[in-house]
């Protein structure tokens, strides 16, 4: 089993930005896949950032250009770092860990307990 924790999350103003950390712990070799998603009231989970073991990354339209994900592979962590944060950013992002990049965007691994980001206007 793989055990995920984020944190880093806050509020920042719109135009600012934050570094979301993901420590994970356990089985972690079992894991080729690492993503961040995000969970908005009223809107579906979305995936916004992933990145495999070989370096790999894949964003959201809507964040790229302005998210960029990366890991330590020394520290076991995944980074999220966030610029130019706008005010529909705001969700609950939460870590996800999977064997493969395609089990990743379906959802299917381990999750963080999510950590909340709050961009204000």
């Amino acid at each position: 089993q793989v055990q995920l924790v984020e944190s880093g999350g806050g509020l920042v103003q719109a135009g600012g930005s934050l570094r979301l950390s993901c420590a994970a712990s356990g089985s972690i070799f079992v894991s080729n896949a690492m993503g961040w998603y995000r969970q908005a009231p009223g809107k579906q989970r979305e995936l916004v950032a992933a990145i495999t073991r070989g370096g790999s990354t894949n964003y959201a339209d809507s964040v790229k250009g302005r998210f960029t994900i990366s890991t330590n592979n020394a520290k076991n962590t995944a980074y999220l770092q966030m610029n130019s944060l706008k005010p529909e950013d705001t969700a609950v992002y939460l870590c996800a860990a999977a064997r493969t990049l395609d089990l990743l965007s379906r959802g299917s691994g381990a999750w963080g307990q999510g950590t909340q980001v709050t961009v204000s206007s």
